[in-house]
């Protein structure tokens, strides 16, 4: 699918900052003060700036009220329920911290769950495509939550659970490619499914002599060699540099920042690459996905 930037920026950046709410309320750490002040800002600088860049992928920004009517089919909607009480509790536990240095911790477990709920229905609105094979696996939410735990430990100073949490990161991102390559094979379709013909069914002409909206959104592809050289980007900036300096330089200042900003840049990477590299079925009535591109 072609990656649209908003969207790449909203996964990315909410689901870190989302993640560092996760520890506030767990009390990992137990801030009060100006100091919880400037937590709760970058937490919810990056969950709520990451959702309103949502905003510019639609069409028509006056229907985005529209996604809170569906809750009961619609883990869009689930998406947009779970994100308003996350924050709306978030926020009252953030007040109680910053302003009467008070700690309610039943009120922060809650708005830690509620916090990891919005990344995982986030994740459920890619995982249950079937049309997008590459999606449609248990590692899509895997990797969604494993992101936003690994950055919110980041952003939180918890070293020892970032350093871990990351290391899992990387495990099931490559997890996640590894069955994405095999997934569009795995589920069956073919130009002959996607066209209900009998027999051998090959493309004699494409439907449309131009571009159309399905063509620039649904069919855009990647080249292989260009993918692995990404995938090697992506898991270096996301894993393996944050990972090596905060094992060699420890938990100080400067090489925090470098750790959290290498990690945010290969979340993005890979975010990118996550619709890059989705084969959607609908390519087949266009001649795509009958072999990979060499690059």
């Amino acid at each position: 699918m072609h990656p649209a930037p908003s969207v790449i920026i909203f996964s990315s950046l909410s689901g870190a900052g989302f993640g560092l709410l996760f520890f506030l309320g767990f009390g990992f750490p137990t801030v009060t003060g100006w100091v919880a002040f400037v937590f709760y800002l970058i937490a919810y600088a990056l969950a709520v700036g990451g959702l309103m860049s949502a905003l510019f992928h639609l069409g028509n920004k006056k229907n985005a009220v529209k996604s809170y009517s569906q809750w009961r089919t619609s883990w869009l909607s689930r998406e947009a329920w779970c994100a308003v009480a996350a924050l709306l509790v978030m926020g009252l536990h953030a007040a109680l911290q910053v302003f009467f240095g008070t700690t309610v911790a039943p009120l922060g477990w809650i708005g830690a769950i509620l916090s990891l709920a919005t990344v995982f229905t986030t994740s459920m609105i890619y995982a249950q495509l079937k049309t997008i094979p590459r999606w449609n696996q248990p590692a899509t939410p895997a990797f969604f939550l494993a992101a936003s735990l690994a950055g919110g430990a980041l952003l939180s100073g918890n070293v020892d659970a970032a350093l871990i949490l990351m290391v899992v990161l990387g495990a099931i991102t490559a997890w996640h490619w590894i069955k994405g390559d095999r997934r569009f094979a795995e589920a069956g379709s073919t130009i002959e499914t996607a066209t209900r013909l009998q027999g051998r069914v090959s493309l004699w002409e494409k439907p449309h002599t131009g571009e159309n909206y399905l063509t620039h959104e649904m069919v855009y592809q990647i080249g292989r060699k260009h993918a692995a050289k990404l995938r090697v980007i992506a898991l270096a900036l996301m894993v393996v540099i944050p990972v090596a300096v905060l094992l060699i330089f420890g938990p100080h200042h400067m090489p925090a920042i470098v750790a959290v900003l290498s990690h945010l840049a290969g979340v993005l990477v890979q975010r990118w690459l996550f619709f890059a590299e989705a084969e959607h079925v609908v390519g087949l009535y266009y001649g795509a996905h009958g072999a990979k591109r060499a690059g």
